[in-house]
């Protein structure tokens, strides 16, 4: 497989063939950054975790890292000093999960707004090469623009597959942004509940992160389980970790919605369940 990108790179942690490695990939998470795919993509890990049914996680991280948050001990790095950082860390992470390969695609975060072009033809080809069933990437609500970029261009790549080898399902998940406010029969719920230990492992390998002043580990597990407990508010918990997701796959469809006025009806559809909610009790 050959990139656009020259500086992208594909870790095949067990040594299998590039090619037969993706071609096993039944689940695959598209990511901006570094990390994204353990925190927003750990159900399709834990799907796949032990290759039951043949189940195999594929990953893509479509960013550098160069301009990842740093201090104390990572302070005075360079932008190519956490990029290599970034890069072995997110290679770790493949090991521990057990992934089948993982993609770094090397893209600085300002090429995602300009021109998403080379990026959205080299998701085509892995997505090719892949033709996974699951495919998790960002939620189109969130608040980070790298999120939505590479989200549009994971959307973009899905369409220009022929129908027949689109993933059955597109989800898009947590990160800059929960999904709580999604109606309850619109939320996809994402049950990771008994795999506490994997995810600690996991979040625990992105150090440069981590002591680098952002405690990602505490707040997506703080999260997971605030979302097992609030969800439903008139039974015991079914679950102890739950992830949300918003499913987008009435977009990878022919005849699809316009991406904008998709999410935005979900929203009006929050603000008229409030507006309701309260015209009970105030006149």
């Amino acid at each position: 497989m050959t990139f656009l990108n020259p500086a992208a790179t594909v870790f095949i942690p067990d040594g299998l063939p590039p090619d037969a490695a993706w071609r096993r990939v039944s689940h695959l998470g598209i990511g901006a950054h570094h990390d994204d795919l353990e925190f927003m993509a750990f159900h399709g890990i834990v799907a796949c975790f032990d290759h039951a049914g043949g189940n195999w996680f594929g990953g893509v991280t479509c960013t550098d890292g160069a301009g990842s948050a740093r201090t104390g001990r990572y302070s005075d790095f360079t932008d190519e000093q956490m990029r290599d950082v970034r890069v072995r860390e997110q290679n770790a992470a493949a090991v521990v999960g057990r992934y089948a390969a993982m993609a770094q695609l090397a893209y600085p975060s300002s090429r995602l707004l300009p021109d998403r072009s080379r990026l959205e033809a080299d998701l085509e080809a892995i997505l090719r090469a892949a033709q996974p069933q699951v495919v998790y990437t960002h939620n189109l609500a969130d608040k980070h623009d790298s999120h939505i970029g590479v989200a549009a261009a994971a959307l973009s790549a899905i369409r220009r597959l022929e129908p027949g080898i689109r993933p059955r399902q597109v989800l898009g998940c947590e990160g800059w942004r929960n999904l709580d406010w999604l109606g309850d029969g619109e939320k996809v719920g994402l049950d990771v509940s008994g795999y506490d230990h994997l995810a600690a492992a996991l979040n625990g390998i992105f150090d440069s992160q981590i002591a680098g002043g952002k405690r990602y580990d505490l707040a997506v597990a703080g999260r997971r389980a605030a979302n097992a407990t609030l969800f439903n508010s008139h039974a015991t918990d079914a679950a102890s970790q739950l992830c949300f997701a918003m499913d987008l796959t009435p977009l990878i469809q022919d005849g699809a919605p316009e991406a904008s006025g998709f999410v935005l009806d979900a929203v009006d559809r929050f603000r008229e369940d409030v507006r309701a909610r309260l015209a009970r009790f105030f006149a």
